[in-house]
């Protein structure tokens, strides 16, 4: 079957559209109609040869009481759907009432399996019969799915005499028909297509950066591949055809099983379609999905593990619903989301402005830790998963979980404009649990927005895309793990830090510097003694003799009475300043992989304030259990180039010139 045989039955029914539904749907709700019609019809006729077996085997399941009918029904279709239903869509094409017609559509829509019902549910397609029966349109719909110069089955059409006239149409080209309708209709009206739809480049890249680095390491065997925000489940079945071709090049028998969650019905209903539609019904089995189906709520495989995972999470999304109905920031306690750490609890959960890093903590939890090849994940963020969060919020506690425990291989900023609906800045994060050795303790950053091409057209804000040289590229120089100026290698922790609080004493005029004040007496002082550099601090704790004074951690030593004491000052807010400490402080962080002790924090920490605060704040001092660990990957800081400076003889020609047209415009307004 040729690509320009496919190219004119997706035109053919891209054109049904035109012919039939032209004055009763506006442009954008065509795809109501067709996607939904499109998969019926090939799954009637797939099913035309085995009717009568079905037919034949639910009336004997019925008489002899049998309930669940499913598995047999399956068996004796042949397929992994059935229709139980009196007609196939042939029958209807001779019906003479409108009425006729509807209602046995109906009771042919309705004798379609279980999992097709799913499908035919989420695409709302029953809500369309009404309006077409009422344009009498529905018979001219059937008539040109059935058209004779179209040959939607499996299986040829013959001439009379036994030769072909038209080719059956396999799985694989039925799915790549379904796919290119999908296309065209997301890229039609491409306010949404973005929301549902990430462009093949960039799952092909995806697809290359899970798989490649492992290649030479895929044994014969099953694999399990996840999406927890599958769409219409095109980055599962491009991450499929890269492991098959991966795996069959080196001599493996492989299978796939593909398993993905999605909220939104039609996209949901699309995926399941297009995985029946390519004779994948175990898998379209294996998507879960509807709008009651939240990933982040309503987890469809609590426990499950996968081998190979990628996702293309929502951005910029709300989750405050999944957030109430897990019990409120207070409530959750999803293991997913509240997870141990190096002794102590880590609350992933972030801002319920925007869930895309819990889709990546979802996928995590996911991981195989008891294989040889473990885990791989590949998922696409916007920039704000790189920094949003202060230290000890989720988001940074996210990043902390991720880098401490040494899964992110590295992160490829892509080009600008790459998606549909946006022209943010995005990236592709690579994970595993499973880390080579040469790349262990370390991250990679690759710079690849200049590695694209142009598109001719643009597709809604898409205007360029990645080539097979692209990818290659940027594949390549991930392998390799040399340091360029598109690839930079940084060890763990110089994404970590300490942000430590640090704090001045309250000093206020006419006070007595010789004793400690209450908590009380401050409060009145601070709202009647007047604040002044050179007053005296105010005291508010007195210590036993023979305390050790440690200035940097507020215990100060003074004269009392003659005798030398150590006090503690009360802070002044107004001068209470925030420092973040890079781990890289610490010199032994510099070694990939190494995490700062107690003792590090400490010398690092006391260090850094010698050096860049008591010169300018000799009595300043911190509090250690104000400190929290942070992390965050400040992309562009690592590759930013500073614009060279212009020579002064360009300035003093700009400047010259500017002052010509100045002489020049006053002598036109003087009339000179």
């Amino acid at each position: 079957m040729e690509n320009g045989q496919l190219t004119w039955i997706t035109n053919f029914i891209w054109g049904i559209a035109d012919d039939v539904l032209r004055d009763l749907y506006v442009r954008g709700k065509y795809r109501d109609v067709i996607l939904p019609m499109t998969v019926i019809r090939r799954l009637d006729a797939v099913l035309e040869p085995t009717k009568q077996a079905v037919l034949d085997m639910k009336a004997s399941l019925e008489k002899a009481g049998i309930v669940h009918q499913d598995a047999a029904l399956r068996q004796a279709a042949g397929q992994a759907f059935y229709n139980t239903s009196p007609f196939t869509l042939r029958d209807l094409k001779a019906r003479a009432s409108r009425q006729q017609l509807e209602a046995d559509f109906r009771a042919c829509l309705d004798g379609f399996s279980p999992n097709v019902q799913e499908i035919i549910d989420n695409f709302e397609f029953r809500n369309q019969i009404p309006r077409l029966a009422k344009a009498d349109a529905l018979g001219t719909l059937i008539q040109k799915f059935l058209d004779s110069s179209i040959n939607l089955s499996p299986y040829p059409v013959l001439n009379s005499d036994g030769t072909v006239r038209l080719p059956g149409l396999d799985n694989h080209a039925m799915g790549t028909i379904f796919e290119e309708l999908v296309r065209r209709f997301n890229e039609e009206n491409n306010e949404e297509a973005g929301e549902h739809w990430t462009p093949r480049d960039a799952v092909r890249l995806m697809a290359r950066l899970i798989f490649e680095p492992i290649a030479d390491q895929i044994e014969s065997g099953t694999y399990l591949l996840y999406d927890g925000a599958c769409g219409t489940g095109g980055m599962l079945t491009v991450a499929e055809e890269t492991l098959l071709q991966l795996a069959k090049e080196r001599g493996k028998q492989v299978s796939v099983h593909l398993f993905g969650q999605e909220i939104n019905a039609e996209t949901y209903a699309i995926c399941k379609a297009d995985l029946l539609l390519k004779g994948e019904g175990d898998a379209a089995d294996n998507i879960v999905g509807g709008p009651e189906h939240s990933t982040l709520s309503n987890d469809a495989f609590p426990g499950r593990t996968f081998d190979f995972m990628l996702s293309n999470p929502p951005y910029g999304k709300s989750w405050k619903s999944d957030l109430e109905r897990m019990g409120g920031k207070a409530g959750i306690k999803d293991p997913r989301f509240v997870v141990q750490h190096r002794g102590e609890e880590l609350s992933l959960i972030t801002r319920s402005s925007d869930g895309q890093m819990l889709f990546l903590v979802n996928m995590l939890s996911k991981m195989k830790h008891d294989t040889p090849l473990g885990s791989r994940i590949a998922e696409v963020h916007n920039g704000s998963s790189l920094f949003t969060g202060d230290a000890g919020q989720g988001e940074s506690n996210i990043r902390r979980w991720i880098i401490e425990n040494d899964w992110l291989e590295a992160i490829v900023a892509l080009p600008l404009n790459m998606f549909y609906n946006t022209g943010i800045a995005t990236y592709v994060w690579v994970l595993t649990n499973r880390k080579p050795d040469h790349r262990k303790g370390r991250v990679q950053l690759i710079d690849a927005t200049q590695w694209y091409k142009p598109l001719r057209k643009n597709l809604g804000k898409k205007n360029c895309e990645l080539s097979e040289e692209d990818i290659r590229r940027i594949v390549d120089t991930f392998l390799k793990f040399e340091e360029t100026e598109q690839s930079k290698i940084f060890p763990n922790a110089a994404f970590g830090y300490w942000k430590v609080t640090v704090e001045r004493p309250l000093r206020l005029k006419g006070i007595d510097p010789e004793r400690a004040y209450t908590p009380k007496e401050i409060k009145a002082l601070r709202e009647t003694a007047e604040r002044a550099d050179d007053a005296p601090p105010v005291i508010k704790k007195i210590h036993k003799p023979g305390t050790a004074p440690d200035p940097l951690r507020g215990l100060f030593e003074v004269v009392i009475g003659g005798k030398p004491r150590v006090v503690e000052y009360e802070p002044d807010t107004e001068l209470r300043d925030s420092e973040q400490i890079p781990f890289l402080e610490c010199q032994a962080c510099h070694q990939p992989g190494y995490l700062p002790s107690p003792e590090d924090q400490r010398t690092a920490i006391e260090t850094f304030l010698r050096r860049e605060v008591l010169p300018y704040a000799p009595d300043a001092w911190y509090d250690p259990a104000s400190v929290k660990v942070g992390y965050e990957i400040n992309f562009n800081r690592y590759f930013y180039k500073p614009k060279a400076l212009r020579s002064l003889e360009e300035i003093r020609a700009d400047l010259l010139a500017v002052e010509k047209e100045a002489e020049g415009l006053l002598n036109e307004i003087l009339g000179g």
